[in-house]
């Protein structure tokens, strides 16, 4: 740290990412990228806009906004296309989060959440889980205050229903609710048609997970456009050109073959439950995963020395060394072929 850094940023603790090593090839199951690549048709709007680079790109994303709305069934003044959801979540604390109004959110999600907190100087509630992981929905009623919770969470893939977020929206009206939902097209409910019925729900969508776009840094918010209005105002206050055109384009592209990205959810889902069988078989311990990931313990081995294991063989998971979870690793679900590697080299492992 240098003498110039602020002091009110002194003690901040910035979120670390899935290592991205370098030294040597891996099976890269840490990181919750798609293991398959982008349509050809977004390829070809990629290399299209690419001629184009000399050129600012649209700081309104138009075209964009006007294929996510009729993907989801909204209007496209209900979106904000952003660079990454991680921006639309920092939009969000900055307009709706003050010295006056905390956030509160699962003690065990997303960790980028007490980061932002910590950002901008925001009092945080950190909302302990069930002793099965789940999310208490009750615990997050009538809160006044921002509510952010990742559905299905992370790191453990599991959801809470679609009544049990309305119930929270609805208690809270005084206040915006942000649902993440990073992970849902792998087999939970979404929130977004309920942005029609409540102003105060901001439903966030990436698509680095479910569109193979996490190289291009594209996510969404979705609300009513009242908030889209406050978010917009946001960011172009800090980065008119958030989303540039190459992504923007991808983006595009991506909408009008949903069916395409859909169905490689499904089959994500399906290679997800077939290694959660061979994972069990084996003595392991698993959440209900509803995500791309699974987030697995076993009773002989602790989650940070499986993790180190699984390194020397050429496979990265992620590993949390949170006391309540760190006999467990996270495993992003990868093609079959990888996911073979990974039951074989724990049967080995085990052995």
């Amino acid at each position: 740290m240098s003498v110039f850094r602020s002091s009110r940023f002194s003690r901040l603790e910035p979120y670390v990412p899935g290592e991205q090593p370098r030294e040597r090839t891996y099976i890269k199951l840490n990181t919750n990228e798609s293991p398959y690549p982008p349509s050809p048709a977004v390829l070809q709007a990629v290399r299209r806009a690419s001629e184009t680079l000399n050129l600012y790109c649209d700081p309104t994303a138009l075209r964009l906004r006007q294929a996510a709305a009729r993907v989801y069934g909204v209007e496209p003044e209900a979106v904000l296309p952003v660079n990454g959801s991680d921006e639309i979540l920092n939009f969000a604390v900055m307009a709706f989060c003050d010295g006056r109004i905390p956030i509160a959110c699962p003690e065990i999600t997303y960790g980028f959440y007490p980061v932002l907190a910590a950002l901008h100087g925001v009092k945080l509630r950190q909302v302990p889980l069930r002793a099965d992981l789940t999310v208490d929905h009750r615990d997050f009623l009538s809160q006044n205050c921002t509510v952010m919770i990742a559905n299905p969470n992370a790191p453990t893939g599991l959801a809470l229903s679609l009544s049990e977020i309305e119930e929270i929206v609805r208690s809270n009206e005084k206040n915006v609710v942000v649902i993440d939902e990073a992970y849902v097209d792998f087999g939970a409910e979404s929130a977004v048609a309920l942005t029609k019925k409540y102003r105060n729900l901001l439903v966030t969508r990436t698509f680095s997970k479910s569109h193979s776009l996490a190289g291009a840094r594209l996510g969404f918010g979705i609300a009513d456009p009242g908030l889209i209005a406050d978010l917009a105002a946001v960011k172009d206050s800090t980065n008119p050109y958030n989303v540039n055109a190459m992504t923007q384009a991808a983006g595009i592209a991506a909408l009008e073959d949903n069916g395409f990205y859909m169905e490689n959810c499904r089959r994500v889902a399906a290679t997800r439950d077939e290694t959660a069988t061979a994972l069990r078989a084996m003595g392991f311990e698993l959440t209900a995963s509803v995500s791309n990931f699974l987030f697995a313990r076993h009773p002989a081995i602790p989650g940070e020395e499986l993790y180190a294991k699984l390194r020397e063989r050429g496979i990265l998971v992620r590993h949390f060394s949170t006391p309540s979870i760190a006999d467990y690793v996270r495993i992003t679900v990868g093609s079959p072929r990888e996911m073979q590697a990974l039951v074989e080299a724990l049967r080995e492992i085990l052995a």
